[in-house]
């Protein structure tokens, strides 16, 4: 439960930081999300959760 909490707090702060010193950026990415068919957004979304869970199990493979 300790890890999830960790990952939880770890994704807030990036996010948080990403809406705080870019907002501008973030609109663009956010219309260039837009114009992809979903399909591409759909995989883009999948290798993401792939590679959190990937990430997340290295972390518990060193000890974190």
């Amino acid at each position: 439960m300790g890890l999830i909490l960790l990952a939880f707090g770890l994704v807030l702060i990036v996010e948080g930081l990403a809406y705080a010193l870019a907002p501008s950026l973030i609109e663009r990415m956010l219309e260039a999300l837009r114009s992809l068919p979903d399909h591409a957004r759909r995989l883009a979304g999948l290798l993401s959760v792939v590679s959190g869970f990937i990430l997340l199990w290295g972390a518990y493979q060193v000890g974190f």
